[in-house]
Order: C-alpha cells, then structure tokens, then sequence
C-alpha cells in the first residue's frame, strides 16, 4: 500500500514538471518563468544540502504538528459525543470557532509566543486540528444500534466500549480523514514557517521574496 502511494506520488510529481516544460516551450517562455531542465539541475547541485535539512525541519514539525491534532481531535471527539448538555456544547463550540480563519489568528500566536518550534506546532496542529475535530465528532457521535443494543441489554457498556465500537466501525472513514489532514499538516507548517520560524521551507521562501524585493529595488 504505501510503496503504490509513493511511486504514484512520483508519478503526479514527474508529470506535472513534464507540463511545465511543454507549456514553457510552446510558449516560448523565459527561464525567469520558468527555469530550463539545465539550470535547475545547476541549482539543485549547488543547494541541495542547505534544502534538503530545511525539508527535514518542515517534515518534523508537520508530523509532530499532525499527531498533535490527530490526539486533539479525538479527546474533544470523545466528549463532543455526549449526548448531556456538555456534549451538546462541545459541538456547537467546535461549529462556530472552525469559522474563523486559523491563518489570521497566526500572527497573534507569534506575538504571544515568538518564533520558534512551540509557535510552529501550535499553528500547524491549528490549521489541520479542526477538519480531525468535525469528522470525529461526527463519526463518534452516531450510535452503531446493531452492536451497541446488545452490550446495553446485557449492562456490559461503557463509553470506552462505545468509542470502540465506533471507531472500528468506522476505521476507514477515520483512516481517509487523519491522511487528508496530513497535506493540511504540511500546509500549516510552512504558513507558520513563513511567520514565526528561523528555520525550514516557509523560512526559506521568506527570504527568497525578501531578496528578490530588494532586488526589484535595486533594479
């Protein structure tokens, strides 16, 4: 399973430079565009070490981050199934604060706790938390009639049985949730990057556009 996602990874990640050098080509384009095969070959020679510890610093944070969420999720997933006032009011909570745009509150995150790895992981586990959070709440909140009726008729149920039951008869829609959330993980660790880190892709990315300003100045 995993080998087949990895090599179809290569495959989409193959073809969609493929695209770029025709478009680039038909087009005409300049390498300020889009780079020809030769100079990114060139640059990846020469930047590849400084890169590649920066993808390994994102990948870090953005597992960390993602099993963060994933721990989150499923503790207030665990209480949002209550069917007492508290549970109630844990769902309505989760509803309305998943409106509010978690990549506008980042800078506020950064204000409070400087850069560093606490403000990364908590935006990271921030930006995929509420997707894990909607979904378990839903999944853990809907009875199973056909299993749980036996084990309250014979008074063996108890709620660790009950999230049992549900999560099991839920695996794959759990499975699909936490690896969609996961491109959500990397997303929130470079945003963080980009505001509140000295290290990684979004780290990088902020200097490039910062050189490439001064640049434009200059020119």
């Amino acid at each position: 399973m995993l080998y087949r996602r990895i090599y179809q990874f290569f495959i989409i990640y193959f073809s969609g430079i493929t695209i770029l050098f025709v478009i680039k080509y038909v087009l005409e384009l300049s390498d300020y565009v889009i780079p020809s095969p030769l100079e990114i070959w060139q640059t990846g020679h020469s930047v590849f070490i400084r890169y590649l510890f920066n993808v390994i610093d994102t990948l870090s944070v953005a597992i960390l981050g993602h099993i963060l969420s994933i721990c989150l999720a499923t503790i207030v997933g665990i209480l949002g199934r209550l069917t007492l006032w508290i549970g109630s009011f844990i769902r309505v909570a989760a509803y309305n604060i998943q409106a509010y745009p978690i990549v506008a509150v980042a800078p506020i995150i950064f204000i409070l706790l400087g850069d560093g790895l606490s403000s990364r992981l908590l935006i990271t586990a921030m930006i995929c938390y509420f997707p894990l959070l909607l979904s378990f709440i839903g999944i853990l909140s809907e009875p199973v009639p056909e299993i749980e009726h036996f084990y309250e008729v014979t008074l063996r149920m108890n709620w660790r049985l009950q999230v049992k039951i549900r999560a099991f008869e839920n695996i794959n829609k759990i499975a699909t949730v936490i690896v969609g959330s996961g491109t959500l993980a990397m997303v929130g660790t470079i945003v963080s990057e980009f505001i509140a880190a000295n290290a990684g892709i979004g780290h990088s990315i902020r200097i490039a556009l910062y050189q490439s300003g001064v640049t434009w100045q200059k020119f």
